[in-house]
Formats: structure tokens, sequence, C-alpha cells
């Protein structure tokens, strides 16, 4: 053990923990705005009902995903100091745009939100809630703009010994940048309709509240099938720009370890570090990582041998994550197919229903997979191509980094335990009478 890896897995712990709120808070905003919306627009009081009671969700949800990102920005200061001090002109203005911009205007307008249903007209709240949704969403481009700019470094010159601004609309127009707000916010609205359409099953099984969880499973089905087409065709414009910007991240998604034309995609593989192979590849697909990658089934695909061995992402656990990913990306819209199939069936389909409460974690686990894909696919870079996570870990004693880690597990882990439980406890009692 020393300072770097504990530092990365404090970082990693309270990362994946945050993201656990942070895209159900993007995805549901919009969607009881829409709820909203429709109550407006009609008068239907199921509408209103519907705002209410997922918008006590998407309150809980906020609260913890609140307190978690607030501490998570303060590991730059304390556990990432030389990094802060090299790249901090560019890195620490998005993020203090994110926090100025974004943040205390999100936070302000749910205030407004919550205490204004009897000082607003009906059209004036909803307006709040969809600023609420707007505002969420923008901090979350701001934080994903300052990540694709790690990802691929552009609008930069080095001054001072160090790594300053000298293009701000190069920066917030970086195609990776761009690529991950595109891939991100619609896998927060996949998970969102997925987390309505699981709590709707659920009270749908019991016949309890029909019309009010039939209207919410269906909101929740539209967007979940359309987000999930949408996620798929921008993943092949994501797998084409990582080709040209991060061979060494490509090679590691399918394990490929020889550079090959006509590059071939396995079914099933497993990863041999150690001895540089796969040690299972079942299933070859010829030419399909090439196709992939430069849309063209004959072109050159750099293997991992051809990349330096301390340049190279850690291989397993990279392909593993990426396999996860699009093996849940691909099941999303079969299942929200399905749904569409059986929306005026729901009650005599339970096992239908069944099927989507237990998928309730499931796109939790694909957008971890997907983070933790984008992170380790990055390794050994904290900045890619431009300084490795080793030359940015704070020069602190290892005794700091192991407490700090301790207490960041325990106080999360009460965090989530008390999130988790109001949420469930809240779902589980459905929405008040009419």
């Amino acid at each position: 053990m020393d300072v770097l890896l504990l530092s990365r897995l404090q970082f990693t712990a309270t990362t994946l923990f945050h993201f656990l709120f942070v895209p159900l808070t993007l995805g549901l905003s919009i969607l009881v705005a829409i709820m909203e919306t429709q109550y407006v627009r009609t008068g239907n009081e199921t509408y209103l009902r519907m705002t209410k009671f997922w918008g006590k969700l998407f309150l809980i949800n906020f609260a913890v995903g609140v307190v978690t990102g607030i501490t998570l920005e303060f590991q730059f200061g304390t556990n990432w100091s030389r990094y802060s001090a090299y790249v901090g002109d560019v890195f620490g203005s998005l993020l203090a745009i994110e926090a100025t911009a974004a943040f205390f205007l999100e936070s302000t307008l749910i205030g407004v939100w919550v205490f204004g249903w009897k000082k607003l007209s009906r059209k004036a709240h909803a307006t709040v809630m969809w600023l609420v949704a707007g505002a969420s969403n923008l901090s979350a481009i701001w934080i994903l703009t300052a990540n694709g700019w790690m990802q691929h470094p552009v609008g930069y010159a080095f001054k001072n010994g160090r790594a300053e601004l000298t293009d701000f609309a190069a920066v917030v127009f970086n195609k990776f940048g761009m690529l991950q707000i595109l891939h991100v916010l619609p896998a927060a609205l996949i998970l969102a309709s997925f987390f309505v359409m699981g709590i709707s099953a659920y009270h749908l099984l019991k016949k309890q509240n029909v019309e009010f969880f039939t209207r919410s499973f269906r909101l929740g089905l539209v967007f979940g099938f359309i987000f999930s087409i949408v996620i798929a065709l921008e993943g092949d414009f994501h797998a084409r720009h990582v080709t040209e910007t991060q061979p060494a991240k490509l090679a590691a998604m399918e394990s490929l370890w020889e550079t090959t034309d006509n590059a071939p995609i396995y079914l099933v593989a497993l990863p041999d570090e150690k001895n540089e192979k796969n040690a299972v590849q079942i299933g070859e697909i010829p030419g399909l990582l090439s196709f992939l990658g430069h849309h063209d089934f004959n072109a050159e695909v750099t293997g991992l041998k051809d990349i330096p061995k301390d340049e190279r992402p850690p291989v397993l656990l990279t392909f593993l994550s990426f396999r996860t990913m699009v093996a849940l990306g691909m099941l999303f819209p079969l299942l929200t197919l399905i749904g569409l199939y059986l929306r005026n069936r729901l009650l005599e389909n339970p096992w239908y229903l069944r099927i989507m409460l237990f998928a309730i974690p499931l796109p939790y686990l694909a957008i971890e997979a997907g983070w933790l894909l984008a992170e380790l696919g990055r390794q050994p870079w904290i900045v890619y191509g431009l300084m490795k996570t080793s030359d940015g870990v704070s020069p602190i004693a290892l005794s700091q980094v192991a407490v700090s880690l301790v207490a960041f597990i325990g106080v999360y882990g009460l965090l989530g335990a008390i999130g988790y439980f109001l949420i469930f406890k809240y779902a589980r009692k459905g929405p008040e009478p009419a």
C-alpha cells in the first residue's frame, strides 16, 4: 500500500458512490417536469399526484447526491494537489463555472419548487421544475466537459511550468467531452425510466393505484425505449473517437494484443495480461473491431503489444467494464420494446412486471461500468498524454489517506443506507390518496 494506491481507491470509492445518485437526479428531474407539465396542460389530478410522488423521491436522491458531491471535489486539493497545481488553470475554471452557474442555481430553484406550491401559479411552478431540470443537467455538462478535457486535452499551452488555458472555446467544444455528454445524459434518462417502471411494476403487481402507476410506467417506457436507441447510436461515434484519441483504451476494451488488419471481436474472451494473450477466445467475428473503430472492415487496429507496458490500462478490468456496459445496453431496448408491445395489457402479464421490478439495478450497473471504463481505460494518465496519475498525487502521509479513506467509506455508507431506506420507504408507500 502506498499514498498513490490509497488516493486512487478513495477517489474511486467516492466517485462511484456519488454516481449512484447523480444520474437519477438528472433523468428524474426531466420526467417530473413532464408530469407537472401534463398536469398544467390537462388539469388531470393524477398527473399532480404523480408529480408530488416522484418529486419526493427525486428530492431524497438529490439531497444525498449533493452531500457526496461536495466532499468529492475537495479531494482535488487534498489528495491530488500536484494535479490541481499543474492543470488547475483549465480544470479549475470548469469546476468553478459548474458551481457558480449551475449548482447554486439548481439548489435555489429546488427551494422555490418545494415551497412554491401555494405561492406560484400552476404554469410558473411547472416552469420552475423545468429550470431545475435544466440547471441539474447543465451542472453535469460542465463536469463532463472537465472530464472530457482530461480524456483529450485541448486549448492549453505550457507557461510558467504548468498547463494554462489559451482557448476556452476549444475546451468547451472538445469533441470527446461533447460525446460524453451525449452518452451520459441519455443514460441518466434510461436509469430514471427504469426506476419509474420498476417501482410502478411493484405496485401494479399488487394492483394498487392502477391508473396512477400505469401512466407512470408508460411514461418511463417511452423514454426508456427512445434513449436506449439514442445511446446505442451515440456509442458508434464514441467508439470511433476513442480509436483516434486513445488507441490503448480501444485495445484493452476488446483485449486485442496484436496489431491487426481486419481486426476481429470475440463473443467470449478472457484476457491473460501476464502472458499478453487471451486465455479464452470463442466466437470470432472477423473485421468487426476494425469496422467499429474505422468504419472499414480491413482497417488496421493497434494492439496492446505495440503500446509500452507502462502506458497500458488495466486490461481485464477495462475489458469487463466494457462488456458489461455493452451487454446491458443491448438488453434495455429489448425490454422496453417488449413493454411497448404489452403496454395496454400490463396487468395481464405479471411475468413482465416482475422482470422490470428486478431490472431496477441494471441501469445503475451499466452506468457504473461505463464510468469505470472511461477512467480505467485512460490509465496510467490522469490527463491523457499530458500527466500521469502517479505525478498528480499529493505529497502527504500514508496514514492521512488511510484515515480519510476509512472515514469516507463509513460516512458514505451511512448516507447511502439512509438515502436508500427513505427511497424504499416512500416508493413502497405509494402516492397520497386522491
